[in-house]
This record gives structure tokens, sequence and C-alpha cells, in this order.
């Protein structure tokens, strides 16, 4: 379960950035994954849940938004949601050269905090 030390890295730097900003209780952070990321949110939420039992991260929100696998293809210019990574072709042309826009992001957008 890597999903541990993703939550424990994210929760160091949140940590760190409360800190330096003088915040001493988090209230709501974002996070955002992508489907190819391999990073489960349900399982993020339960490591989060049992990590989250110091005093700064007490009673916080972890909201997490889930990316879409979306491509564009590099022949007609079209954009559009890949249902399986192996299915990267366009289907308005059939086109294999294909751009990922999006699927592989895990980054914390914001948190908020007093």
């Amino acid at each position: 379960m890597h999903e541990l030390s993703l939550i424990a890295g994210m929760m160091d730097l949140i940590r760190n950035s409360a800190d330096k900003n003088q915040i001493t209780q988090i209230s709501r952070i974002k996070l955002v994954v992508g489907k190819l990321s391999m990073a489960l949110p349900h399982s993020l939420s339960f490591a989060f849940e049992t990590l989250a039992q110091e005093e700064l991260f007490k009673d916080a929100e972890l909201l997490i938004e889930e990316r879409e696998i979306c491509c564009q293809c590099q022949q007609c210019q079209q954009q559009y949601v890949a249902e399986m990574p192996s299915r990267l072709f366009c289907p308005y042309c059939g086109s294999s050269d294909t751009q990922m826009l999006t699927g592989r992001e895990l980054f914390i957008e914001f948190y908020e905090g007093d």
C-alpha cells in the first residue's frame, strides 16, 4: 500500500508549509489524482484517516479529485476521454498518434487552515 507513504509525504509537505506560514490548524486539503497515477482514492482517504491524528490535521477534510485519462489526437486535433490506457487510438479518426493531456497527475492543489 504505497498510498500510506504518499499521504505521509503529503503531510510532511503541508506540515513544513504550515510551519513557515504560522498555520496551526489545517481544515481542508485537496489532492488531484490521475487515473494512471496508480494511487487509489479510497486507499489515500484511509491512509489520511489513519495518519491524521496530530493536532495540526485533526478534523481536517481530505478532498480528492480523480482526473480522467484525456488525450488529444495529433492528426485531427480532437480531444477525448480514453476509457482504458490501452485504447489510446483516436475514436474520431483512428490514429494512434495521440498525446495524453491528463491522467498521470498526483499533486496537492491546495490546503486551507488557520
